[in-house]
């Protein structure tokens, strides 16, 4: 039990540090070829918002095992609004201008109802998977097109700010291979760990995808977050939170879908992914607030959020005991 619980921390922790050696690695790559430093941010920077939860997805999948990606792609989700934001928000309120809201929140929105009409079978079939792929590539493209429109969007700036330092060719891709060995190693001891916990607790690969998986991988969102609200960028850590999300149903859904079809526990569905929307949803009333330019996501309001994910989670416990 001590070393799944430990193949989980450590995991995790080599994950994320793999994804941003990865995508430095391949970001840096695409550089030294000449790509546009704006296409390289909005794509392989975007992507790699989601790579650790896409990686897991794809590893539990290949075992057989969608339940735990799924659970991940939901819980992620909601802690990336309800624990990120929230937890931000207590530290420092979140001012958010209406153009976050007007132009990505409706395609938060048509994404996430995309992913429910796909799921209300209650199963993921490798169509549903090519229309998540084909999604990702217009989401792609679109947001493509606002950064040669607007290099000042949130969504925008919060890819095109985090590209990596120039390195040689040589470098890029030691670091493209070092960051790939470690995302397969470091998912495979998470998914490991992960089944292991919840074999020996008794309860369901969803509960774990949902919880311990979740909170792990989302907590990059967390640290950018914070340290965006810190330098008083509010709209980037909102609009990393959004981002985060739009990849996270399409990219990582799109993995247990393609790789490992059929039917999933019906309590994601039914349970979890209404909770996920309901948190879409206060997102958008706490950050438009009733000013035409925009609102703040307040102390009070980002103690409801947090409030709200202990909430969630004693459910969890509740139904699983």
């Amino acid at each position: 039990m001590l070393l799944a619980i430990a193949a989980v921390i450590v995991g995790v922790a080599l994950l994320v540090w793999g994804a941003d050696r990865f995508v430095d690695g391949a970001a840096s790559v695409a550089r030294n070829l000449r790509v546009p430093p704006l296409v390289i941010g909005l794509t392989i920077v975007s992507l790699g918002t989601s790579l650790p939860e896409m990686i897991v997805a794809a590893m539990a999948a290949l075992d057989g095992n969608r339940n735990l990606g799924i659970g991940n792609v939901i819980g992620s989700n909601i802690a990336n609004i309800a624990l990120v934001l929230g937890i931000t928000a207590l530290i420092i309120p979140l001012a958010v201008k209406s153009m976050t809201l007007r132009r990505e929140m409706p395609v938060l929105f048509m994404i996430t109802f995309l992913a429910f009409a796909l799921m209300s079978d209650g199963e993921l079939n490798f169509m549903d998977g090519i229309i998540l792929a084909i999604s990702l590539i217009l989401l792609l493209i679109w947001i493509t097109s606002i950064g040669l429109k607007d290099r000042h969007d949130p969504l925008v700036e919060e890819f095109t700010e985090s590209l990596p330092e120039a390195m040689t060719m040589g470098q890029s891709v030691m670091w493209f291979i070092v960051g790939l060995v470690l995302l397969i190693i470091s998912s495979r001891m998470v998914v490991w760990g992960a089944v292991e916990i919840a074999q020996y607790f008794g309860v369901s690969d969803l509960i774990i995808g949902l919880t311990i998986v979740a909170i792990g991988t989302s907590l990059p969102e967390l640290v950018a977050s914070i340290a965006g609200a810190l330098k008083d960028e509010a709209d980037l850590a909102i609009g990393n939170v959004i981002g985060s999300n739009m990849f996270n149903l399409l990219a990582v859904l799109a993995m247990p879908a393609l790789i490992h079809p059929g039917a999933f526990a019906q309590d994601a569905l039914m349970r979890d992914f209404p909770i996920m929307l309901g948190f879409t949803i206060a997102l958008f009333v706490v950050s438009f607030g009733l000013r035409k330019e925009g609102g703040v996501i307040n102390r009070f309001e980002g103690g409801l959020l947090v409030s709200g994910f202990a909430g969630y989670l004693y459910l969890l416990y509740l139904q699983s005991v």
